[in-house]
């Protein structure tokens, strides 16, 4: 089988893509502004050429001809220039314009063009650099450094001010596990996003999944891969969010690209010919589609053998094992499992979608991991007093109403109180209302619902006795969370308080609300953080499992009745220590907000 994408074989160089319903496909190679077409030759579904030479650096294209008829699920335009689906470099960032979903308006002086990459050797296989039940940080690559005061300007907000001294020594301080980079493969802006000045600075929108972001990553694959060599010569892994049930080409009205233009099976169609949309994006990859299969896979594989990823986090992951309906033994699961290069890997799905069944927590494989929302809005609720401790008890113990019992692979549930979407952890107890209006929205858009709480104030305060009551708050939050069993999550900044002025759908906000601001850490609270996670690290294989038998017992130190339950009092945690003949313990108080951890 060739494989697609563009490869120097010795002295020629091969170029494959798939397109079985079009007429005619042609290589378009760029020199400056000069464009040369080459017609390719069919072999079965996809189209090569192989021109003489090297051209490793060469920036091209495709062109497709064929029938241009959208309600048939056919976008053929030979005006429209085409993104190669492989492609592992591009010579700019993507771009909304209009013209990309007219017919026969020439799309060449906008789009991207693929780069013809060196032939990459291959990294030496090394085993992931994880440890469940540690701490995963979520990060925002641009957000999280603009503003830092220690990187240099020529760097911040990109995948190398990672590996810069002050951002690891944050990281080592926090005992970091491992670092989850929100997606950073090329993507393009929603279309409504440009009238209102407004860009998308979460990159959940990708056009090319193996591609990295031209100004997150500017020095490519070699930036990336010694990125994660030194966030792994600190010992903590590195797993980037990937984006595979859906692409920037949107709905029907959207742009065409790259898929749309040569192989829209890709995407799900319903029997009327209509695209399903189980994303709310307005089209989902078609996971039925050996060929979609295909490209994630491949795309896994390229990360890990040329930087060096030790896992993934699947947004919307029922996607992935649907065919349209979820099937917990999608061939997608097999398929990686089978993988030598990828069968070790980390493996963290979002398990939910807006499609028919789409929430599906629990039910993935048994060695993935899983955000676990239930455990984030009963915690919430229990600190804001809406909650008993008995649903409390259940997710510190691991969720096993969800996950069962432990198994030989270990306890399943991510743990987090807040992510990229949502309230940071600060303004989760700073607003009851979100406040989204910098989104062009009318404060419609994100969760209405965050079980959040103000404290008697809406907003920021000067008020010592509520400043003083949201610290208190946090405080409490976090040891419920480091002191649960399973891996637990923490997104960037909220260690030390982050806000982003209540505004709980930030995707749109590259600006000072949705960066990190450094200057204004609160170094008490993530001096907390770093004692709460020195702690977990120190008897990490007490937190990997759900443990069995648990006794909660009450301040007296007697196992606690109906009556102790009903009452959602203080209450005591104790299971025996994998490592040590001694209860790890835990107490929460509610009515003093107060966590305490300890042997």
């Amino acid at each position: 089988m060739t494989q697609p994408g563009a490869h120097v074989e010795g002295r020629q160089t091969r170029f494959t893509v798939r397109s079985p319903h079009a007429d005619m496909v042609w290589l378009c190679r760029f020199e400056g502004e000069l464009e040369t077409r080459y017609l390719m030759e069919r072999t079965g579904p996809d189209w090569t050429i192989a021109l003489p030479g090297d051209l490793s650096g060469t920036r091209y294209g495709y062109r497709a001809a064929g029938e241009w008829a959208p309600r048939k699920g056919l976008w053929f335009d030979p005006a429209k220039l085409l993104v190669d689906p492989y492609a592992v470099a591009l010579d700019r960032r993507f771009v909304q314009n209009p013209r990309l979903a007219r017919f026969g308006e020439d799309t060449a002086d906008i789009v991207p063009c693929a780069v013809v990459p060196a032939p990459l050797v291959p990294l030496k296989p090394e085993p992931p650099r994880f440890a469940r039940g540690g701490l995963v940080y979520e990060l925002n690559v641009r957000a999280f450094t603009m503003l830092h005061p220690d990187v240099p300007k020529s760097l911040c907000g990109t995948v190398a001010a990672l590996a810069h001294p002050a951002v690891l020594a944050h990281l080592k301080k926090l005992k970091v596990t491992a670092v989850e980079l929100m997606p950073i493969v090329a993507w393009i802006d929603e279309r409504h996003l440009p009238p209102l000045g407004l860009v998308n600075s979460w990159g959940y929108n990708p056009v090319a999944m193996m591609a990295l972001d031209p100004s997150l990553c500017p020095g490519g694959i070699a930036e990336m891969r010694d990125t994660a060599a030194a966030l792994h010569a600190e010992g903590i892994g590195v797993l980037l969010d990937l984006v595979f049930n859906h692409s920037g080409e949107s709905d029907t009205a959207g742009g065409v690209l790259s898929l749309r233009g040569l192989d829209n099976a890709a995407y799900s169609i319903a029997a009327d010919g209509t695209l399903i949309n189980d994303t709310g994006c307005g089209n989902t990859l078609d996971f039925s589609n050996p060929a979609v299969r295909r490209l994630t896979l491949d795309t896994m594989r390229h990360f890990v053998a040329h930087c060096g990823i030790d896992g993934f986090r699947f947004d919307l992951a029922p996607i992935l094992a649907r065919g349209p309906g979820f099937d917990p033994a999608a061939p997608i699961f097999a398929e990686i499992a089978a993988d030598t290069l990828l069968a070790d890997r980390v493996f963290i799905a979002e398990p939910w979608d807006i499609g028919p069944g789409g929430y599906q927590l629990g039910q993935f494989p048994e060695n993935w991991l899983e955000w676990n929302d239930r455990f984030r809005d009963d915690v919430r609720r229990f600190w804001k007093g809406e909650g008993g401790i008995g649903a409390l008890a259940t997710r510190l113990a691991g969720s096993s109403d969800v996950f069962g019992p432990s198994t030989n692979v270990g306890c399943r549930s991510v743990n987090f109180l807040s992510a990229h979407d949502g309230f940071t952890l600060a303004d989760m107890v700073a607003y009851e209302q979100r406040h989204n209006w910098a989104n062009g929205e009318e404060n419609r858009d994100g969760h209405g619902e965050n079980f959040s709480w103000n404290n008697g104030f809406e907003g920021p305060s000067k008020n010592g006795a509520v400043i003083a009551a949201r610290r208190s708050d946090l405080k409490a939050l976090l040891g419920t969370l480091f002191a649960s069993s399973g891996t637990v999550m923490l997104t960037a900044g909220d260690e030390f308080g982050r806000s982003q002025q209540g505004n709980n759908n930030a995707y749109c906000q590259d600006n000072e609300i949705g960066w990190v601001d450094w200057a204004g850490r609160d170094q008490d609270l993530e001096d907390h953080v770093a004692g709460l996670s020195a702690e977990r690290a120190a008897h990490l294989s007490c937190y990997d499992r759900i443990p069995e038998p648990v006794r909660w017992l009450t301040r007296e130190g007697d196992e606690m009745t109906v009556a102790d339950w009903e009452r959602a009092g203080d209450g005591w945690l104790s299971c025996a220590a994998e490592d040590q003949n001694v209860p790890f313990a835990f107490r929460i108080d509610r009515s003093a907000r107060r966590v305490e951890i300890g042997r």
